[in-house]
């Protein structure tokens, strides 16, 4: 098995893990209850979720609050992917452009769209199933925690 392939299963098994609450905190077991993993190679996932009922505020929609976790997840499952070492957040930013409802699919994408030294930004984007509209787009930055890299003489 080719080392990008084995950085993919693996970021595959830990945003299933989370979404079956076998690992991580029982916020992100409700937020990414019933997500489905499409498709995932080095640096990009696609998956379907389904809001539920959990999930939702007091009008029915889609929680703000569970959506960036999902967001914050789907995204750092696909830095992995890429660099295979774990990431933390220095800026995450999302921009809310429509609501989901209870019961309403929906797809996120999300994928790795720079690299400088020990940082990496990823591009996160929730649409609507149906008919493909913007709901929310996530746009993250982490930087690696891996001490193998040479750190700068700065």
């Amino acid at each position: 098995m080719e080392e990008s392939d084995r950085k993919v299963q693996i970021s595959n098994r830990w945003l299933q893990a989370l979404s079956k609450g076998t690992t991580g905190h029982q916020l992100e077991a409700f937020s990414l209850d019933g997500l489905e993993i499409l498709e995932a190679h080095e640096g990009f996932i696609r998956c379907n979720f389904v809001v539920s009922n959990r999930i939702s505020d007091g009008n029915g929609n889609w929680h703000v609050g569970a959506m960036a976790t999902l967001i914050d997840d789907v995204g750092a499952a696909a830095i992995f992917s890429l660099s295979g070492h774990v990431k933390a957040s220095l800026d995450f930013s999302i921009s809310c452009y429509s609501t989901a409802k209870i019961q309403e699919e929906v797809e996120i994408e999300a994928k790795a769209v720079g690299e400088k030294g020990r940082l990496m930004s990823v591009l996160i984007e929730v649409r609507r199933k149906g008919n493909g509209e913007l709901i929310a787009l996530g746009k993250q930055w982490m930087a690696s925690n891996n001490n193998a890299i040479k750190a700068s003489k700065l």
